[in-house]
């Protein structure tokens, strides 16, 4: 296949219509086969992929030195064309616990210096804080970017997980390529205040999320037995009564897909895809199977009746329960 790109806003870089999102091969999704990730990673390259995106903090620089594997095995002409998305600023103490977040300037430059190191790059292509530091204006975290852009170290200011407000400012104080946050059939937040900010100033969006976690993949079931630490065993809509309601939300996507011949993922996938150009998902997959069936979302086509059926099966706001628990909801900018 010849894989379609998309421009990160109108000052970032040219990257593939997909993305792939590295965390789950390394936390928050129990066991993980390292051969495998690196696998899966060789494949996205070799199928188009050019974009990988990581955080420092993904257990604790685990997915940095995985990915710096990935990059150091890959054939060459895949590696030099791979572009890096890090998020930083995620505090966490020895035993895994999250602590704050560090948007200080010094904290950017050593952030930056340790995620180069494990990654074994000269640069990285996309620098974002995880979440607002409600400590540091966004200026002054921005600036530091933009100086590590001067330095040659980072190419582009990324942002994650904000609000319209944050957005402005931080764009008045540098080009801003995109920005990262939740969005998908049932986390569709975004389309009242934040996307059209975004697109009044030529940002991007790459869109996390876009199966939740694999809710809205078809392949969750009420009788999954989770393992310990697993997000989804705190995930509000992942629990209960939700977690019912939610998966029939997905029974009724998959009459849909069904009548395209596609799986539930692929359509749920190619919706995201189908919100604009602008728009670059990011699949989680951990799996060369799970990729595959990923990147032939690229090829389904929706139309205005596959749109108004996918409507009509997962309305907007429909699903039971916050995207993340209370105590972490609390700290999304973009969700005040």
């Amino acid at each position: 296949m010849t894989m379609r790109t998309r421009n990160l806003g109108n000052t970032g870089p040219q990257v593939s219509a997909l993305g792939l999102g590295c965390m789950g091969m390394s936390a928050l999704y129990g066991d993980t086969d390292r051969a495998e990730s690196v696998a899966t990673v060789h494949a996205a390259l070799d199928a188009g992929v050019t974009l990988l995106d990581t955080g420092d903090f993904y257990a604790m620089g685990h997915n940095e030195m995985l990915i710096g594997e990935a990059l150091r095995t890959a054939p060459a002409a895949a590696r030099d064309k791979a572009l890096v998305s890090v998020k930083f600023g995620a505090l966490r103490d020895p035993g895994g616990d999250w602590i704050g977040f560090d948007g200080r300037p010094a904290a950017v430059r050593n952030f930056a210096a340790y995620s180069l190191q494990r990654l074994g790059v000269d640069h990285i292509d996309v620098y974002r804080l995880a979440r607002l530091d409600p400590d540091v204006p966004i200026e002054e975290t921005v600036g530091a970017i933009a100086e590590l852009i001067e330095k040659g170290y980072v190419r582009h200011v990324g942002l994650s997980e904000v609000g319209a407000e944050t957005i402005r400012r931080a764009a008045a104080t540098a080009p801003v390529a995109d920005l990262q946050i939740e969005y998908s059939l049932i986390s569709r937040g975004i389309e009242r205040e934040i996307l059209p900010v975004t697109r009044e100033l030529g940002i991007g969006i790459t869109a996390y999320g876009v199966l939740s976690r694999g809710l809205i993949s078809g392949h969750y079931s009420r009788d999954r037995q989770l393992a310990a630490g697993d997000f989804r065993s705190f995930s509000p809509r992942f629990q209960g009564e939700n977690l019912q309601h939610n998966l029939n939300l997905v029974e009724a996507l998959r009459e849909v897909a069904a009548q395209k011949g596609v799986t539930v993922a692929q359509i749920a996938i190619a919706w995201v895809l189908s919100r604009g150009e602008d728009i670059v998902p990011l699949v989680g997959a951990r799996t060369r199977e799970r990729l595959t069936e990923s990147l032939d979302a690229l090829d389904v086509t929706l139309d205005a009746a596959d749109l108004a059926a996918i409507e009509k099966a997962v309305p907007a706001d429909a699903a039971a329960g916050d995207r993340y628990a209370s105590a972490q909801m609390a700290l999304l900018d973009s969700e005040r």
